[in-house]
């Protein structure tokens, strides 16, 4: 039996829920697996659809990670336990079990000064652990940057699943509310600093010069949607950005696989980071190719002029450049075919097989 520690699961939505749920429910298809996951609202419904036991562990957040702890080591007391793995260094701080252990790393939640408070407890967790499993090759070396030991790491991207078919409804409410918009670009993604949609709003205003019809597709929310939102107004924007949050995954698909350019050009803000970027992986899926952040892992899921292009996400110029050279002679066309033709890597079916190789 393996035990997975999560603070972030299903239902509640988010990338790092995808990947956790993923990794568990795929896993579960070879080893006995118990989630200890935080308490959400409305979880039983999927707690009890799901082929593995679930705990959730409730009360306030700065009491939980000790709760849960004193729950798993009870529990391995009495259980026959291979080993733990968690989706965060913190989740393991507090364990007093000898049980092996294996740590997933992202990219924000270790990028602290090195020597810092935060630095020493994080370092005291990953050098102890069996595998500290890392996301990307950006994230590998920023862990060795900080003070982790090489030989402890792996690079593990996150896994994915197969695309459905998609929705004609959505397909055609799509083709609808676009009409005549060509090209069209898209960004799945929280409004945050680092994601640089401002940047890509910049840049559209030039393009437009180019491509009159343009149009720039922003699925999400966040602290900067007002801002953002702002930002399109003083550039007089308005007939070039539509912006959609709270939407089903039906028409989400539909307009990734409706558009021309997945566009996260994601840049360094503060401590965090893009460690990878599951939402270049997902549009491949529909022969969509993507522009990404030079800073980051985003080159662990783009091959530069081949799926896609990589450029610095703090220079305007870059990603107008990008952007251009990549609608010119429909060179996107090509990179999305090639993209479709390699993304079956990123498959959770051969994902496992790697998690499986570490923790056997």
């Amino acid at each position: 039996m393996y035990l997975i520690v999560t603070r972030s699961f299903p239902p509640e939505l988010g990338g790092m829920q995808s990947l956790m749920w993923g990794l568990a429910r795929e896993l579960s298809k070879s080893f006995m697996i118990k989630v200890f996951a935080d308490y959400i609202e409305n979880h039983k419904s999927f707690d009890d659809q799901a082929s593995f036991s679930i705990e959730r562990v409730g009360g306030p957040k700065l009491l939980r990670k000790y709760r849960k702890a004193y729950l798993i080591d009870e529990f391995v007391k009495d259980s026959k336990v291979n080993g733990i793995i968690s989706d965060h260094w913190k989740s393991l701080e507090h364990l007093k079990t000898n049980k092996k252990k294996y740590c997933l790393i992202h990219g924000k939640e270790i990028n602290h000064a090195k020597g810092s408070g935060i630095n020493k407890r994080l370092l005291k967790v990953l050098n102890s652990v069996e595998k500290v499993i890392a996301n990307s090759k950006y994230t590998k070396n920023l862990a060795i940057d900080i003070g982790v030991k090489e030989e402890k790491i792996i690079v593990i991207n996150p896994g994915i699943d197969p695309i459905k078919n998609l929705d004609q409804k959505s397909l055609d409410k799509v083709e609808s509310l676009l009409r005549v918009k060509s090209p069209r670009l898209i960004t799945v993604s929280r409004f945050d600093k680092r994601k640089n949609h401002e940047k890509v709003i910049m840049a559209l205003r030039n393009l437009k010069q180019i491509y009159p019809d343009i149009i720039y597709i922003c699925i999400g929310s966040g602290d900067e949607e007002e801002n953002i939102k702002n930002l399109v107004k003083e550039l007089n924007l308005e007939g070039q950005v539509m912006f959609f949050k709270d939407i089903t995954d039906d028409l989400k698909n539909a307009l990734v696989a409706k558009s021309n350019i997945f566009v996260m050009p994601s840049g360094i803000y503060k401590t965090s980071v893009e460690g990878f970027g599951i939402a270049y992986t997902e549009a491949a899926q529909y022969g969509i190719p993507s522009i990404g952040g030079k800073d980051g892992g985003a080159s662990d899921a783009i091959d530069h002029e081949n799926t896609g292009l990589i450029c610095d996400g703090n220079q305007l110029d870059e990603i107008y450049s990008s952007i251009n050279s990549m609608l010119e002679n429909k060179k996107y066309l090509e990179y999305g075919k090639n993209a479709k033709d390699i993304v079956s890597k990123f498959y959770w079916s051969n994902i496992i097989e790697e998690y499986k190789k570490v923790i056997n």
